[in-house]
């Protein structure tokens, strides 16, 4: 049955070949990852539209089901589907939804299940965007009308896929929420306005071959072959905040030039408010990553940046700014990096305003040892990293329950959060016992924004009162959402982390 697996362009010259003798091209398109009687059924009545029955899956790496998934390959899904008798063609897809190919086999029906009919169901809201494709090229859109099973279920009740923390997280969840009261729930952020505040940072990725060792000095040589430039510090947390919050505003400065306004302002989301102070004597902060082409790997990092603090003029003028937004806002975010924006004046202006604060003070290259987290005091919720909370202590190494449990008392906060990448995040509330969530990541692309992902959407949840457990939950699928890519390249995507949420529950 090999001989049904086709490459795009070989089928595509196939189908044209077809339709010119007449035949009727009937499509099917999914994941199906694991073959049950609910697919062979739905592909049953699909052939019986149409002479040839075409089937596309989504490849390995734009399945977004949540760990372990797929559980079969692409190879072995492609297989498994050949051997179907109602099956006359199977292809692999090169993009991460359907309208493409669509457009590119140009079948005469495309052909759904009926969990599809009422579009209100798809979390993904990609059914119209089909349509549309399928109407482009003067098709229809025919439904299946049969039983129904979901692989996802089967491989949850059935299969190995989570590890032992994954599953007694995930069954505390679904003990306490189902997945609609979960998405009733974050509906109800959809209204807030939320104010971050911090540095604007631009990140720039200088894509590279490593062409040798020089033949004069002991210095590495890259042959240049691209430049992506991403929004990053308080526009990325802006902007993974854009999908669940109507109203966001930033805060921030830029360069004494406004270097880099035109390119934000082109980049960002309509929904976010931008408001940009200017520091003096400084360029608006650049992050500018040296990354290997083939494996992604970082190899040097070189920063444009002033990390003097600001005058106090600026101090007065940022304060004067706050003070006139945050009366706007139902909470407010900051984010620290550490690069003398946010000086211990307006640290301590910030701590004591009446409002939820949810903060991330970061120790990286730039600032440690100078950075110091408990100029803060009387927060809502602190987030830290492992490594930032060991510099914070001044340990080389320790328990990280206690160190975390010090530092909340010594800077008031409500709530601590300490992330400790694969390995998840822990959150303690109070004198409370620590509630720990372990990482959901499917595959890491790059780390670098994972943080803000985190910290935007907990945030949020902490504010509208969902528990640690689930807050955690969500913030960290958001985290794992955010590894996916290069760099802060795309925001998290409601639709994309209820559809995760909506495989893990069941």
């Amino acid at each position: 049955m090999k001989e049904k697996i086709k490459n795009l362009e070989e089928l595509a010259e196939i189908i044209s070949k077809l339709k010119l003798d007449g035949k009727k091209i009937v499509h099917c398109h999914g994941v199906f990852d694991l073959l049950h009687l609910g697919h062979i059924k739905h592909f049953e009545e699909a052939k019986t539209f149409g002479d040839i029955l075409v089937v596309s899956i989504t490849p390995d790496q734009f399945v977004n089901k949540g760990p372990g998934r797929p559980a079969f390959s692409t190879s072995n899904r492609l297989e498994a589907l050949s051997a179907l008798m109602s099956v006359d063609f199977v292809v692999a897809n090169k993009w991460s939804t359907a309208e493409e190919i669509i457009k590119i086999l140009q079948p005469n029906i495309y052909c759904k299940g009926p969990d599809y009919k009422n579009h209100l169901d798809d979390l993904t809201g990609k059914i119209s965007d089909e349509e549309d494709a399928v109407a482009s090229i003067g098709g229809k859109i025919n439904y299946t009308d049969d039983i129904t099973f979901s692989s996802s279920s089967l491989l949850n009740k059935f299969g190995d896929l989570y590890s032992q923390e994954q599953e007694s997280l995930i069954q505390r969840i679904i003990v306490k929420n189902s997945f609609d009261a979960i998405d009733l729930k974050l509906s109800k952020i959809q209204k807030l306005k939320v104010l971050v505040v911090g540095e604007t940072i631009i990140d720039q990725y200088v894509f590279c071959e490593a062409l040798g060792k020089s033949g004069k000095e002991p210095v590495l040589v890259l042959r240049d072959l691209d430049t992506q430039e991403y929004l990053g510090g308080v526009l990325a947390i802006s902007r993974h905040l854009s999908d669940f919050c109507d109203n966001v505003s930033v805060l921030s400065f830029l360069g004494d030039n406004n270097e880099y306004k035109s390119f934000i302002e082109d980049n960002i989301e309509e929904n976010i408010s931008l408001n940009f102070l200017s520091k003096s004597n400084s360029p608006t902060i650049v992050k500018r990553r040296f990354v290997d082409n083939i494996d992604r790997k970082k190899i040097l990092g070189v920063y444009s940046i002033n990390d003097n603090a600001l005058l106090k003029s600026e101090e007065d003028e940022f304060i004067e700014n706050f003070d006139r937004h945050v009366k706007e806002h139902d909470l407010v975010i900051v984010s620290d990096y550490g690069h003398g924006i946010i000086t211990p004046k307006i640290a301590e202006h910030i701590s004591k305003i009446d409002k939820f604060v949810s903060l991330n003070a970061q120790v990286n290259a730039a600032n440690i040892g100078t950075h110091n987290i408990r100029k803060y005091h009387d927060i809502n919720c602190l987030i830290i990293n492992a490594t930032e909370l060991l510099h914070e202590m001044r340990q080389r190494d320790g328990d990280i329950e206690e160190m975390a449990i010090t530092l909340k008392k010594m800077v008031s906060a409500k709530y601590i959060t300490v992330t400790q990448g694969k390995e998840g995040a822990l959150i303690i509330k109070d004198d409370e016992l620590p509630v720990k969530c372990p990482g959901f990541a499917v595959q890491v692309v790059d780390k670098i924004g994972s943080g803000d992902a985190l910290l935007a959407l907990l945030s949020v949840c902490l504010y509208c009162n969902f528990d640690e457990g689930l807050s955690l939950f969500i913030s960290s699928i958001a985290a794992a959402q955010s590894v996916e890519t290069i760099g802060n390249s795309k925001p998290v995507s409601k639709p994309k982390l209820l559809k995760t949420i909506s495989h893990l529950l069941k």
